[in-house]
């Protein structure tokens, strides 16, 4: 039993690093995606990776 537990804490806290450090963005993606634009194709993961990398160094980024 304590074994079965500590596999499930170890996933659990898995989940919330790939979350943290956005590693799960692209499977999130894809679940947003054919939930909500089933007739479309979804982003190849590069095509989304690049994409993202323009979101975000795109533009003025600072604070002042």
């Amino acid at each position: 039993m304590k074994e079965r537990s500590f596999k499930a804490l170890g996933a659990t806290l898995w989940r919330a690093l790939r979350a943290l450090t956005q590693e799960d963005a692209y499977e999130r993606y894809l679940r947003h995606h054919f939930s909500a634009h089933a007739g479309t194709a979804p982003l190849t993961r590069r095509e989304f990776y690049l994409r993202e990398q323009e979101r975000k160094w795109s533009g003025i980024s600072r604070c002042c």
